[in-house]
């Protein structure tokens, strides 16, 4: 397993320009919660042009399709064609795991999760958006997952104390 590096990820979609709104477990910490997660999860805009601009940044990271035996490879092209058809991927990458969600559960997908989402400034080059608490509630809520249930309420604890 790969050390999970986040902003390697992060810089990587940002070098290559694409675009995307950060959600599950670091959004919820970009919002406070405590939870721990081992994976940086995104949905990503599924137009041709930042599909493109993903594959690239996807072949920068080596990122190779996660399968449940790490020893266990698949010749899989991360190219274009596949992310347009690909409604979820979960990938190992140079920056550990990074999970791919077109159409995260409880959403429509990127254009439902931008109106709502908030920019935050990680450090000096590296502003992302990110998934507002709202959506992030509702997309645990769908996952109905006991681990995302607790994550509901911490969620909902934190947007409380807002």
């Amino acid at each position: 397993m790969k050390a999970f590096d986040p902003l390697g990820v992060l810089r990587t979609l940002l070098a290559y320009k694409v675009d995307f709104v950060l959600i599950g477990g670091l959004a919820a910490r970009l919002h406070g919660s405590p939870t721990v997660t081992d994976d940086l999860d995104v949905c990503h805009d599924r137009k041709s042009a930042n599909l493109k601009r993903l594959a690239r940044a996807l072949t920068e990271m080596a990122a190779t399709l996660r399968l449940p035996d790490p020893d266990e490879k698949v010749d899989l092209a991360l190219d274009e064609r596949l992310l347009a058809v690909t409604d979820n991927l979960t990938l190992t990458t140079d920056f550990g795991s990074f999970d791919l969600l077109a159409r995260p559960a409880g959403t429509d997908g990127y254009d439902d999760l931008t109106g709502g989402a908030i920019t935050v400034r990680l450090e000096r080059a590296v502003s992302i958006r990110v998934a507002s608490i709202d959506d992030l509630i509702r997309m645990k809520r769908a996952a109905g997952r006991p681990k995302d249930l607790i994550e509901v309420e911490v969620l909902t604890a934190l947007q409380d104390e807002m």
